[in-house]
């Protein structure tokens, strides 16, 4: 079975994506880049990651979604902002009928650098090499890349712990 996922690691004001595709455990890699967000106000910006992120799928077709969650450290209106821009993706991704995935920062790091707590610079070399990218992918897009991988590498025991609390 083919599968064709979009990463996503949401900002306010840039949100990365990733997508690969994922046959018999072998990944490609599809398209990744930066949504700058436009707006001046928040309902604004806003919606400029909802629109942006229905037109990647749209374009791409992925047939599952991977979302970063909201990693909270000293600024609370930050998180609060960030919490916001991620309801934007995965309300996109929701209305596009994908299933959406969700995953810690250090979920991710750790499915793809081996350590939880890796760095931005490891996850994109990461990428690169696993992805055979011919140069280091923006930070953000390396986020979401990393994110999509996560899932890919343990979206079974997901469905399986899902079905279990239905």
């Amino acid at each position: 079975m083919t599968l064709r996922i979009l990463g996503i690691d949401p900002g306010s004001r840039i949100t990365g994506f990733g997508v690969i595709e994922v046959n018999h455990g072998k990944f490609s890699y599809i398209t990744s880049g930066c949504i700058r967000v436009e707006g001046k106000s928040l309902p604004q910006k806003l919606k400029s990651i909802f629109e942006s992120v229905t037109e990647i799928i749209t374009e791409f077709s992925p047939t599952e979604m991977a979302v970063e969650q909201v990693f909270v450290r000293n600024n609370v209106s930050s998180a609060l902002k960030l919490g916001q821009a991620r309801g934007a993706a995965i309300c996109a991704g929701v209305m596009q009928t994908l299933d959406v995935f969700e995953y810690t920062a250090t979920q991710v790091k750790l499915a793809v650098v081996g350590k939880g707590h890796a760095d931005k610079t490891q996850v994109q070399f990461m990428m690169r090499a696993l992805l055979s990218l011919p140069g280091l992918p923006q930070e953000d897009a390396a986020d979401a890349l990393a994110c999509a991988l996560c899932h890919s590498n343990t979206r079974d025991s997901v469905l399986q712990m899902r079905a279990a609390q239905q």
